[in-house]
């Protein structure tokens, strides 16, 4: 709601006493302050003493006349609006007073409501010019304060230890830090404003970072972070958002920049280390197996029944041991980048077709029904390693069987997602809790409870996948309902 100007100090200088009176009168039921002064010198020593706002200055007056009054006025330096007050209709001079700084002029003899139009108007510009005087203020106080805030945040951008780089719409770099400056071993007064290609040498991230800025990728979840090497032994990992302007436009995108040499050097010792140790152990336990399994066939009747069942459960826990060891020197060949034949054309519908025809009879034994749903046209090919997209399909829909009670549902659905070929593995089975759905890549992470305590496996099977999946430049992703079901989903970018 707007305010209204305040009652105004008004001093009336004029050598009638009839018209400085009436004035007082009119002004004083208008709610002004009024003040009277008989001439010249008495009004000017009430500027002094008083805060005064509006003077009514007569022009003829004995003495100081009005127009000396209104240069000593404006010598003051006063912010005062003086309304001149002239008679016998010298329109003449008050044209003068005003060239010399006066607001407006009333001539004598003159009506009430006169007066009051014309104080009522300097009133309003004197609450106008306080207002934007107070407008001003603010102003310069925003802006400073958005200084303040932006000098902060640069400085906070400076200061990380990781590399940060922001692109306009057009994928050209508008900011980045000493930190990626570094990272990417570019001279730190090299100029921004060019396109993301002049600063990081790997082709892929570059057109992914234009895609973010230009805003093909709406979901932040379908944005995948991207590993690259800037040298033999150095690993950088970039993680990509859009900005979004008010109506969810995109301007751009910021990039994180993280070393991740150490930690790569870390996986790559414990790869090997995992996958020496499993292969001497392999050998010892495979003929620990096979002696066992002899020793049940040579013997198998001679034995007690508890001695049968140690026997038994040994040659059990050896082949679950020799299990774990394949799926290990496996996870170890995928990191290695080895994992097995060489790509080539897959005919995605007729691997899906045989692998859910070989589970079903699985599915069936647990009175499960296994379905596979996909569009009438033939699905694109995808350039691959036929056994690792067998394993990959063939893990999900086991541990969807495996997952589900029996009388259960399992649906595998396929389709096209854009430029992808997108495979969802739908069971309404126990279902995993939120806080597990981040963990069930890592190796050997299981989830246990009173459902799931009784099925067996190693824990490797999922980060198996994983691993087949982003090997292949693909995704996988899960999401779960506890006593509802869970879908997983792989999208595979089509050759």
């Amino acid at each position: 709601m707007q305010s209204t100007p305040d009652p105004a100090t008004v001093l009336v200088i004029d050598d009638e006493k009839g018209i400085r009176d009436g004035s007082a009168r009119i002004l004083s039921r208008m709610g002004c302050n009024t003040l009277t002064a008989k001439n010249g010198e008495e009004g000017l020593g009430t500027i002094g003493r008083t805060d005064v706002a509006i003077v009514l200055l007569d022009l003829k007056m004995p003495g100081i006349d009005g127009m000396e009054v209104l240069k000593r006025i404006q010598a003051m330096d006063r912010d005062l609006l003086v309304i001149v007050i002239t008679g016998f209709a010298t329109i003449e001079t008050a044209i003068e007073a005003m060239k010399r700084g006066a607001y407006d002029f009333i001539p004598k003899p003159f009506e009430p409501d006169q007066l009051r139009i014309v104080v009522n108007r300097a009133q309003e510009k004197i609450w106008l010019k306080k207002e934007a005087v107070k407008l001003e203020a603010e102003r310069r106080r925003t802006l400073a304060d958005l200084g303040t805030e932006k000098s902060r945040i640069y400085t906070i951008i400076e200061s990380l230890p990781n590399g940060i780089v922001v692109t306009n719409a057009d994928g050209q770099v508008v900011l980045m830090n000493p930190a990626f400056c570094r990272q990417l071993d570019i001279r730190t007064d090299m100029a921004t404003g060019n396109p993301i290609s002049a600063y990081i040498p790997d082709e892929g991230l570059c057109q992914l970072i234009v895609e973010i800025s230009s805003g093909r990728h709406v979901d932040f979840d379908d944005i995948p972070t991207y590993e690259f090497s800037v040298g033999a032994e150095r690993f950088l990992m970039a993680r990509g958002r859009p900005v979004l302007g008010d109506r969810k436009e995109c301007l751009g995108a910021v990039v994180t920049v993280i070393d991740i040499t150490n930690m790569k050097m870390l996986d790559r010792l414990k790869s090997e280390f995992v996958a020496k140790v499993s292969h001497e152990l392999r050998s010892p336990l495979s003929t620990i197996h096979e002696q066992l399994a002899l020793v049940l066939n040579d013997l198998m009747g001679q034995l007690s029944e508890s001695d049968e069942h140690l026997l038994a459960r040994a040659k059990e826990k050896t082949q679950g041991l020799i299990s774990t060891i394949g799926d290990l020197l496996d996870l170890s060949r995928i990191e290695s980048g080895t994992t097995g034949q060489e790509p080539k054309p897959v005919q995605v519908d007729d691997l899906l077709d045989n692998i859910v025809d070989f589970l079903g009879t699985r599915a069936r034994t647990k009175e499960q029904t296994l379905t596979l749903e996909r569009p009438a046209d033939p699905l694109p090919t995808i350039k691959g390693d036929p056994l690792a997209l067998e394993s990959i399909f063939g893990n999900l829909i086991t541990n969807a069987v495996n997952y589900t009670p029996n009388g259960g549902e399992i649906v595998v659905k396929a389709d096209m997602a854009g430029i992808n070929l997108r495979v969802r593995v739908i069971d309404n089975g126990f279902g995993i809790e939120r806080r597990y759905l981040d963990k069930i890549f890592d190796r050997f992470f299981r989830v246990k409870n009173d459902e799931t305590r009784f099925i067996t496996g190693t824990g490797l099977g999922l980060p198996i996948v994983k691993g087949l999946v982003e090997a292949l430049k693909g995704r996988i992703s899960v999401e779960s309902v506890p006593d509802k079901g869970t879908t997983f989903t792989v999208l595979l970018p089509v050759d």
